[in-house]
């Protein structure tokens, strides 16, 4: 029975350690979140005017000369600064809590499979900022422009009650008027979803090549998928995108270049694991990898036939 205590006491020693290791690596994840989150919070105001922008002009080009916003409850100014705060401090701690991440699970990794892994960890945050500009000066001006332009704003709505030299009144109209007035929380909310749909979206890429690499996927099986995933990035786009065909069509331009620019870099990856075997002597110079990915059978030649 001690022979067998002790066994059991000398494998759950390395459970113990990884779980005491995982707890260290939380616990300062979870502190530089916190730090990021009051840094951002203390800039929160620049950068809810800089998600705002493209609403302020798409409104200054309608006719309103000074866009402003309005908050309809006492606590929403106070947590949308929160959310914001949320976000970017993420943001902001991303590098911190990425390198604690591979600190973990480093140790448990061949040199071979760090070298792979560690170029995803640094391109994934690069390709969700390229998304997230993307979406920030490209889609949702576009977006704005789309939306606001069913409404009326506080400019001209001024203009149908008074004259022109602003002293008459004009009489008042039967139809009621619908005016836009922008609320602080909504605007954000449409911005933000704008930017993390783009964001993921441009993950595509990472994750299609780290399956490459892991051998999950081959480039003549994404190559033969084309005409459905071009069914499900118009899919995609009819649902993050308003009713707008231009914006839909920049998404599907974007994400169906990033499907291709995926099937070129697993090609790499394959070639490159190809001269790998073929300098180690597994494969021949004419033998192909990938060759059992072929669901076609082979043709047969003429001798066959006969």
């Amino acid at each position: 029975m001690s022979n067998t205590e002790d066994e059991i006491e000398d494998s759950s020693a390395p459970l113990i350690e990884h779980l005491a290791e995982l707890r260290t690596r939380l616990i300062r994840s979870v502190l530089a979140f916190v730090v990021g989150i009051v840094i951002a919070f203390t800039v929160a105001e620049p950068i809810l005017q800089f998600l705002l922008e493209p609403i302020k002009a798409t409104l200054r080009e309608l006719g309103d000369p000074n866009p402003t916003f309005q908050t309809t409850s006492p606590q929403e100014q106070l947590f949308t600064y929160f959310r914001i705060s949320m976000v970017f401090g993420f943001a902001l701690a991303f590098p911190v809590i990425a390198h604690q991440l591979w600190r973990f699970i480093a140790p448990g990794l061949y040199r071979t499979e760090k070298n792979a892994f560690l170029p995803f960890i640094i391109a994934s945050p690069m390709m969700f900022l390229l998304g997230a500009s993307f979406a920030h000066f490209v889609v949702t001006p576009l977006a704005m422009a789309f939306f606001l332009g069913f409404a009326d704003v506080p400019s001209i709505f001024a203009d149908m009650l008074v004259g022109e030299e602003g002293e008459q009144p004009v009489q008042p109209v039967e139809d009621a008027t619908i005016v836009f007035f922008g609320k602080v929380n909504e605007s954000l909310d449409i911005t933000l979803k704008f930017i993390m749909a783009f964001g993921l979206c441009f993950q595509l890429p990472v994750l299609l090549t780290l399956m490459g690499k892991a051998g999950l996927a081959s480039s003549r099986g994404l190559a033969s998928m084309r005409k459905y995933a071009m069914v499900a990035i118009l899919v995609l786009a009819a649902l993050v995108t308003p009713p707008d065909v231009v914006t839909q069509l920049i998404l599907f331009t974007a994400v169906y270049g990033l499907y291709e620019l995926s099937i070129q870099l697993v090609k790499l990856v394959e070639k490159q694991r190809v001269e790998a075997l073929r300098a180690e002597g597994i494969l021949d110079e004419d033998e192909d990898l990938y060759s059992e990915f072929d669901d076609e059978e082979p043709e047969p030649d003429e001798d066959s036939k006969a």
